[in-house]
């Protein structure tokens, strides 16, 4: 392959993988897709290719849409132990933002809800929502109808606004407040100020500190409440879980708020917020390794501010 060939494709590399991770919420996987698209890129007959750029995002959407078709990623995401992997802020990976949905579109929530839609209806959703493609040219990516197209989108778009915890935009500032407040929270010994921080309706999905082998759920303020206060309640097991005592940084994680645990320069676990109102809506409690390895390495290249506490 020559290298105008090699360029045009790195020209469009940065986009094609944030479509992907939109499309399959894991960055592991999303880089595996490209990197399936640059190989098909490479045996293709390009000469014959008129518009480049549409080949390849059809090419890509397609690859996704099979990888979220596929049996083992049924199996793995139906075990109930699946969560998007967490992208720091600035992530390349993370893709548009200029516009509300753009950065709506990347958010934990909406990846977690985006489980709930057929590969088809994900794909075109994000298109539209993500990339502002229009209905006819997403008809011929996904080999569909423009008003199927239609359809899929408003299905989806309709599902994610019902289901939807909190969607208020949060500036790195507002972002610190929340956090410093929540952490004083937890770690006060009272739970009652941690329920007053939180919506009504308000919901927590966690990992379990990665070892669970489903999600723990909740979806009471009582009980989310007494869950973030046992979480962050210091025992021995947990530092030596931990691998010492960690320190709590502010973080953007996915356009949220998060509070990042770190040991010695190392992330390992994450809490992201969904805000509205003021108030928390959602937690996302994130620690298993493999989900937070690339959030690892750009925090290797971040230079974050003081954390707010360490002692734990």
């Amino acid at each position: 392959m020559d290298s105008a060939a090699i360029d045009r494709f790195e020209a469009s590399r940065g986009r094609l993988a944030s479509l992907a991770y939109r499309l399959l919420g894991s960055a592991a996987d999303a880089e595996d897709a490209v990197q399936d698209l640059f190989l098909r890129w490479q045996a293709a007959d390009r000469e014959r290719i008129e518009a480049p750029e549409a080949w390849l995002t059809k090419v890509v959407t397609n690859l996704c849409v099979d990888r979220l078709r596929s049996a083992q990623t049924r199996h793995e995401r139906a075990a109930g132990a699946w969560l998007p992997e967490p992208l720091l802020e600035g992530d390349p990976m993370l893709g548009p933002a200029e516009t509300f949905e753009q950065r709506e579109s990347v958010s934990l929530a909406v990846l977690i809800l985006m489980e709930r839609l057929s590969p088809v209806e994900r794909a075109a959703y994000v298109l539209r929502e993500a990339f502002s493609y229009p209905h006819a040219e997403i008809a011929g990516f996904l080999g569909i109808s423009e008003s199927a197209s239609q359809q899929h989108v408003h299905r989806a778009r309709r599902r994610i606004t019902a289901e939807r915890r909190g969607s208020d935009e949060v500036d790195a500032a507002s972002a610190r407040r929340i956090v410093e407040e929540f952490l004083a929270a937890a770690t006060s010994g009272r739970t009652e100020r941690l329920v007053a921080m939180l919506t009504a309706d308000a919901t927590a999905l966690s990992d379990g500190y990665g070892l669970a082998r489903r999600l723990l759920r909740y979806s009471t303020r009582e009980r989310i409440a007494a869950y973030v206060r046992a979480g962050f309640r210091p025992t021995p097991a947990k530092r030596r879980l931990a691998g010492g005592s960690p320190a709590f940084h502010v973080a953007l994680v996915n356009g949220s708020p998060a509070v990042l645990a770190a040991v010695g320069g190392r992330v390992v676990g994450a809490v992201a917020f969904a805000i509205s109102n003021g108030k928390v809506a959602s937690l996302h409690g994130i620690a298993a390794a493999e989900r937070l390895a690339r959030l690892n390495e750009a925090w290797r290249q971040h230079e974050p501010d003081a954390p707010i506490t360490t002692a734990w």
